[in-house]
This record gives structure tokens, C-alpha cells and sequence, in this order.
């Protein structure tokens, strides 16, 4: 059927074109958005907009055609006593749902008050050779909604609201930033080494300098060249890249909002990443009450802080601080019929070990807004030692519904120690634990030169778009998901 239609759609087009019509004209002048169009008063004249039909209702002497955009949608009237006999024989004719259509006329409410412009002139603004989903079954398909994400957003007034929101919060993020002074920065997709986190990377090949390279993973030493070059406060929405596997949470292509600040330390930026939230939910949400698993919470409220010791101690009954060797921390949670998934578990270094067992155990218990403090040096090789316990950081994450929405840390800037961590680091690397950081020499010098003490923060927007949303995976937050080839 659907082909059928296909080839009726392109006889009309060729017709159109056979009398001249051009199918797809090089501009329409419009002066109202859809959204806008459909706030004015009765009476108004001279509108002129145009979008996609969504929907025609034809009775005997008019007919109404629905069109919309992203923003918004509109009811327009076609009457052939207004437009002419061939205008509304030719609509009829040749138009269909899914066509671009312009018009002009003149604003008035039906009788059940529905905003609607009587058309007075319409001209066609493109042909749609395929039909759409139909109206009330809509995009059941999660692959084809995926794949297709023009037609889901056409479709689905929820991936419409939330891709707007996106958009909201992202313009949200970047003023804030701003007006606490910070200065928005680019630094290079393509690196030598993958650092700034723990993760593997994505490789390619530069062909005229012959070389292996690697898909950023985090802009983060980058950011902090920039400290070290006189920068203060400075931030990035980098697009970075990570080779893990796929989960409801975890995108391999993701934006990550990273930034630094000079002569601050973790709890600056705990204060900075509240009202920050606060903010966002504010300006793109007009609320700081948000529903979450049917769960109202209030992020005005005080949010809770936890050690990462006291929450792996208080969900599995282990105190990580007994256990300096992750061979015996194994054994443990096995002894306790803990059982951790992943490839390779025995190859892993104490602070991945660990990192799995607070993932699996711990994390999806945090629903309300928690900072989860004082994390296992093990696990933050480039975060600041605590002065009273050094087997800890100065860091904390942001866990809201399960999930990590922002990572912090007061940062190390002591070279000789750094460069000890990452030796530990490439140690882990060569015993195979393909997560563990490589050696990153350029960096280490550009340190050598000299840091301030810096604070640096970094969240990802799909992630903290999907606990805002309440969103059942972390694909629904981005426009275009990679899906595997056809």
C-alpha cells in the first residue's frame, strides 16, 4: 500500500510540473512562527505561515488541514468561496498529508474556539513522496523511531518536548556559565593519548602524519593547559568518545560539559554545580519540582552528602579500607555471595574493582540529589589527594535516580605525583586493564611549568537531560543514536 501511495505522489508531482508548478521553490516570506500565529487576535490579517500538513478533514465545501512545525501546530481553513474554485479543486487534487504548504490569510476562532487561519492564498513548498506513519498509531517501532528520528520527531509530542528541552537546557548551562565569568573554550577531538578519564577509546588514523590516534575520551588536560597558559575559569561542550559497551545509561558519542576554575578547590564547586541545577531546572523547566519513578523531589531542598566508604559499607557490609589488595576485596564480596559481572574481572586494578562493586550495589539505590564524596585514590588518578587521608580525593560525583550526573574534583597539580599515578596506571594497562590510563608526557610537562590549585567539573547533557526527563534510556536524549547498519 504504502508504495502505491509513493507512486501516486510522484504522478502528481510530474502533473504539477508538467503545468508549470514549481514543486520546490526557493523561499516562502513568512511573519509568524506556527506558535505564535496561533496567540493572535480574531481578526488579524495578512498572516502568513507555513509548515508540514499533518492532517486534512474534508467536508463538502471546506476543508481543514492541520500543519505543524516543532515548535507548534496550526488549523488553517480552506473554503473555495475564498481561495477560488480551482484553488481548493487543485489542493484537493494535488496535495497530501506530509506535503509543505505556505499560506496568507486571516486570523478567527471556530466554534470551539480553536485558533484557525482562513486561508486566502496558499502555494506549495515541497512534496512529500512518502506517506506517514498513521496519525493515531504513531511510531511503535523503538528502531524505526531510532533510525528515523525525522519521522519520531513528526509523530511523538514527547521526543518533540524533549529534544526542546534539550536545546533549553543546553542554552541554560552556557548562560550560567557566563554570567559566573567563565569563558567557553574549544580543545582537540583527535589526541595522541586518551586522557582525562577512565575508559577505552576510540582509535583512527591520521594518514599524512602517519600516525595512530586516539578519539577524545574527556577534554580535561587540554582544559588544564589552558590554567597553566594564564586561563582562570574555563569551559567546554566537547563531544567525546568512549568504547564501552551499550547500556540504558552509557552513550559511546556523548557532549560533555567540562570546566575548570583556578585557586578553587571541590567545594566551590559543589556550591557552583547546586545552583547550577537549580538554574537549569528553573530556566528550561520553569520548576525545581521534578518527578522521578513517581518520586516528586524538590532539588531546592538540601541535598544529601555520603562517603563513597560509608555507602559501599552500609549496601554490602564491606570496609573497602580493610581490603588495600583487590585480590583479598574479591574474595570478599564472593564470600558474601556478591557476584560482579565483567569480562576479565581478575585483570582489573583495585579502583575499577571497586568502582564495579559500587555500581552494581550501591548507585541504583540514590534517587534524591546525593554527593558522594571522598572516593578511593585508586579510582582518581587525576584528582587531588585529601591532606588528612591520602588514600582518598577531594572529589565528588552528583547521583540523582541511580545515575552519575556530574563528576568533580579539587585537581592534582603536583607533576612528580602525577607522573607516579600514571606509571601505576600503565603498570594496570600492560596487565590488562584496557581502562586504565595511558602515559601522557606533553601533559606532565605543560604541569611542570607550573598549576595553581584548580577545582574541574564535567557532566554529560544526555545524561542529565534523561534523569531530568525521567527517561527509560539514555537514547531517547539525543537526536540521531547510532543504531547498527542495516
Amino acid at each position: 500500500m504504502s508504495q502505491e501511495q509513493t507512486t501516486r505522489r510522484i504522478e502528481k508531482l510530474e502533473t504539477l510540473r508538467s503545468e508549470g508548478v514549481l514543486i520546490y521553490p526557493e523561499r516562502f516570506q513568512t511573519n509568524y512562527e506556527l506558535y505564535e500565529a496561533s496567540l493572535l487576535e480574531d481578526g488579524t490579517s495578512g498572516v502568513q505561515v507555513a509548515g508540514r500538513i499533518m492532517g486534512v478533514r474534508r467536508f463538502s465545501k471546506f476543508s481543514f488541514i492541520t500543519i505543524s512545525d516543532i515548535q507548534g501546530s496550526l488549523q488553517l481553513l480552506l473554503k473555495k468561496e475564498e481561495v477560488g474554485e480551482q484553488s481548493a479543486i487543485d489542493f484537493g487534487n494535488f496535495f497530501d498529508v506530509g506535503d509543505f504548504i505556505g499560506v496568507e490569510g486571516k486570523m478567527y476562532s471556530t466554534k470551539t474556539k480553536e485558533k484557525t487561519l482562513r486561508i486566502e492564498k496558499y502555494v506549495l513548498l515541497g512534496k512529500g513522496l512518502h506517506p506517514l506513519p498513521e496519525k493515531w498509531h504513531g511510531l511503535s517501532n523503538i528502531d524505526t523511531r531510532y533510525r528515523q528520528r525525522y519521522l519520531d520527531l513528526m509523530m511523538t509530542k514527547e521526543t518533540q518536548d524533549r529534544m526542546l528541552l534539550r536545546t533549553k537546557l543546553v542554552r541554560a548551562v552556557r548562560r550560567f556559565l557566563e554570567e559566573k565569568d567563565f569563558l567557553e573554550v574549544e580543545t582537540p577531538v583527535l589526541q595522541h593519548t586518551s586522557s582525562g578519564a577512565i575508559a577505552r577509546p576510540f582509535r583512527t588514523y591520521h594518514h599524512s602524519l602517519d600516525t595512530e590516534l586516539n578519539l577524545r575520551i574527556a577534554p580535561e588536560t587540554y582544559l588544564k593547559r589552558l590554567i597553566v597558559g594564564g586561563f582562570t575559569k574555563v569551559f567546554e561542550f566537547a563531544k567525546c568518545f568512549r568504547n564501552e559497551g551499550i547500556s540504558p545509561q552509557h552513550l559511546q558519542e556523548f557532549t560533555m560539559v567540562e570546566g575548570y576554575a583556578a585557586y578553587w578547590n571541590y567545594e566551590d564547586t559543589m556550591a557552583l554545580m547546586r545552583e547550577m541545577i537549580l538554574y537549569v531546572l528553573n530556566h528550561a523547566f520553569d520548576t525545581t519540582v521534578i518527578t522521578i519513578q513517581g518520586k516528586t523531589i524538590d532539588f531546592s531542598l538540601e541535598w544529601n552528602v555520603v562517603s563513597f566508604r560509608e555507602l559501599i559499607l552500609k549496601d554490602t557490609g564491606i570496609d573497602i579500607d580493610l581490603f588495600p589488595d583487590v585480590k583479598d576485596l574479591y574474595e570478599e564480596t564472593k564470600r558474601r555471595n556478591i557476584y560482579l559481572e565483567q569480562d576479565s574481572i581478575e585483570t582489573l586494578g583495585r579502583g575499577n574493582f571497586i568502582d564495579l562493586l559500587y555500581k552494581k550495589m550501591c548507585r541504583p539505590q540514590l534517587i534524591e540529589p546525593t554527593f558522594l564524596i571522598n572516593h578511593p585514590i585508586d579510582l582518581s588518578p587525576l584528582a587531588r589527594a585529601n591532606n588528612d587521608n591520602p588514600a582518598i580525593t577531594d572529589r565528588f560525583q552528583l547521583v540523582v535516580n541511580g545515575a552519575e550526573i556530574i563528576n568533580a574534583y579539587s585537581e592534582l597539580v603536583d607533576p612528580i605525583e602525577q607522573r607516579r599515578r600514571l606509571e601505576a596506571q600503565a603498570v594496570l594497562k600492560s596487565g590488562g586493564d584496557l581502562e586504565a590510563m595511558e602515559m601522557d608526557e606533553d601533559y606532565l610537562l605543560a604541569m611542570e611549568y607550573g598549576m595553581p590549585p584548580i577545582s574541574g567539573w564535567g557532566f554529560g547533557i544526555e545524561r542529565l537531560l534523561m534523569v531530568l526527563t525521567d527517561s527509560e534510556t539514555i537514547k531517547d536524549c539525543i537526536l540521531f543514536p547510532l543504531t547498527k547498519k542495516n
